[in-house]
């Protein structure tokens, strides 16, 4: 029995190859940015595509709003954090000649490291939520053809954003149990073979320990794979989204993990590309500076200038690229998601009932013209 939950309901698809010598089907409908019938693997990438298209001035206000709160927010804590153990630095780092840091001033190293590190995490990975949040959002829209504004897309990504975090949360607990189960057996192990209470040769088995958990984190990941799109586009919970994640991939795994990973790859080198030109500003910025600077001389102005402006070239270059990356790869698996319900559920049929439900309706009908008054009969006196 198939579910309808959210955006569409279950019914017949669209698509088929007409049998040989028979008559062809009309073309599918296509009020958005894909055909409303199972697609190819180029039409799925072109949909990422053209979303980008059309709405990246949606996509990239967001993204850089998240940005503009999200960096400045780790910078702070960084910039704590460091003046908060700043007179530790020193001893440990660059202890007198002949003597070893003590713990007076390792542990609020440590303490400050794990704290700092906890929220980093947890300040980009709100920042991410707003990001998977924001994507299928987007992608609702473009597939029905309908357009949007910075606006719209930033209420809806903010309203979802603590659900986002919870199925992002939820699926790095699932998927990454095995290899969390592994690090909980592998850390006893290895202070035991340290501290010579177990033979160094036992470790040996981790590395095959490792090699099982690792397929199973992968073929986990792969079935969560749709949550995000699930999650926003049928408005449910984080758990619900990720049940409806592992039903649409169920009988599709391969399918699915392979266009995921040849996206990953798509975004990775595009990425690369938008970052390259200001890795090589920040390069050919630099190496003159360099060269003019006195052997012995502390750093000069122009010294000083360069490694700033390479500084924001290669941040600028890196916040661009990994914009690119997360907002394509969220892209296509919303559109793996709307494949998959156009497959099994009959969305195409719900997208242009809601499209036929919201089209503007006729204007009423306009009034007949006055009857023009008739002259009176003569009356006999």
């Amino acid at each position: 029995m198939t579910q309808n939950t959210g955006w569409g309901g279950p019914g017949g698809g669209w698509g088929g190859t007409p049998p040989w010598g028979g008559w062809a089907p009309a073309p599918a409908p296509q009020p958005g940015v894909i055909p409303l019938r199972p697609l190819a693997l180029g039409e799925i990438l072109g949909g990422a595509f053209s979303t980008i298209r059309r709405h990246w001035k949606q996509l990239v206000g967001v993204m850089l709003a998240v940005q503009a709160v999200v960096l400045p927010v780790m910078a702070l804590e960084v910039g704590a954090a460091v003046a908060a153990v700043y007179r530790h630095i020193e001893p440990v780092f660059d202890p007198p000649f002949g003597t070893e840091p003590t713990a007076e001033h390792v542990v609020p190293l440590v303490v400050a490291g794990g704290t700092l590190f906890v929220l980093l995490l947890v300040t980009g990975g709100l920042g991410l939520a707003v990001l998977t949040a924001l994507c299928p959002a987007v992608l609702k829209e473009a597939v029905m053809g309908r357009p949007t504004t910075f606006r719209a897309m930033w209420r809806t990504a903010l309203r979802r954003t603590p659900a986002a975090a919870g199925t992002m949360l939820l699926t790095v607990l699932i998927a990454g149990s095995p290899m969390l189960a592994v690090i909980a057996v592998s850390l006893p192990l290895m202070f035991s073979a340290a501290s010579g209470d177990i033979t160094p040769a036992m470790l040996a088995l981790l590395p095959l320990v490792l090699l099982l958990a690792a397929p199973v984190t992968v073929w986990l990941s792969t079935r969560l794979a749709l949550a995000p799109a699930a999650l926003l586009m049928e408005g449910v919970g984080p758990v619900t989204a990720l049940r409806r994640s592992a039903k649409l991939v169920r009988g599709q795994w391969w399918r699915i993990f392979g266009i995921t990973m040849l996206a990953g790859m798509i975004a990775g080198a595009i990425a690369y590309l938008i970052q390259l030109p200001f890795n090589l500003i920040g390069m050919f910025t630099v190496i003159p500076a360099a060269a003019d600077q006195t052997e012995g001389s502390g750093p000069t102005s122009g010294m000083i200038t360069a490694l700033v402006v390479a500084f924001l070239a290669v941040l600028v270059g890196g916040v661009v690229s990994q914009m690119f990356q997360i907002g394509f790869t969220q892209l296509v698996s919303g559109v793996l998601y709307v494949d998959q319900r156009i497959r099994h559920e009959g969305l195409a049929d719900a997208i242009l009932a809601e499209l036929a439900s919201t089209a503007p309706t006729a204007g009423p009908a306009p009034a007949a013209p006055p009857t023009p008054p008739q002259p009176e009969a003569p009356t006999d006196t």
